[in-house]
């Protein structure tokens, strides 16, 4: 991942960016809010790269965070958020989950890495689970210096069937695709599952 997003200022980044007043009167986020929802409702679910806690904060209860800024993870406890650093959640040995949520991590990763860290967490989770992968497309992409890698829904599907993920649908939200030339927080949303028992 980026050394761009480890340190102090990427969180303050993102604090700053979430805390736009604008944005909560608005309430910009509700949508998307809504669509992880709709997906990871009544599970327990592991937040991979979950930074300042955007998505951990609307999760079910004993939704977990990992991430491997420490500021930010500093700053999820701080907020009544369950978050750990990756060599803190391993060392639990927690593998009590039925949902993953990987949004907005992706992208942060050297190419060819992505596969990596998404097998890296599937041992966490039970049979059956629910799996979600968000992605910016092109204006999101670009608008962000620390986005390293460009995945859209054929390379995302690649990566899921890669790790075994079955039963994948691909979608882009909250517009069709061609919006995301325009739009900065068009997303593709992948959804799949781990196998059954």
């Amino acid at each position: 991942m980026s050394d761009d997003t480890r340190g102090d200022a990427y969180t303050e980044r993102l604090r700053e960016l979430q805390g736009a007043r604008w944005k909560r009167v608005l309430r910009v986020q509700a949508p998307y809010q809504w669509n992880i929802r709709r997906h990871l409702a009544g599970r327990r679910v592991l937040d991979v790269g979950c930074g300042i806690g955007r998505n951990l904060r609307n999760l079910p209860a004993g939704s977990v965070g990992v991430d491997h800024n420490v500021a930010s993870v500093e700053f999820c406890r701080s907020q009544g958020m369950t978050a750990y650093t990756p060599e803190e959640f391993h060392a639990l040995g927690d593998t009590g989950f039925d949902g993953m949520l990987m949004a907005h991590l992706l992208e942060h990763l050297p190419p060819g890495a992505e596969g990596e860290v998404l097998t890296e967490y599937l041992p966490c989770l039970q049979p059956d689970s629910v799996v979600m992968i968000v992605c910016p497309q092109e204006v999101g992409f670009a608008s962000d210096p620390t986005h390293t890698s460009w995945l859209d829904a054929a390379d995302l599907l690649a990566l899921c069937a890669a790790a075994g993920i079955e039963r994948t649908t691909s979608a882009s939200f909250p517009f069709p695709r061609p919006v995301g030339k325009l739009f900065v927080y068009n997303e593709t949303v992948v959804v799949g599952r781990t196998p059954a028992a």
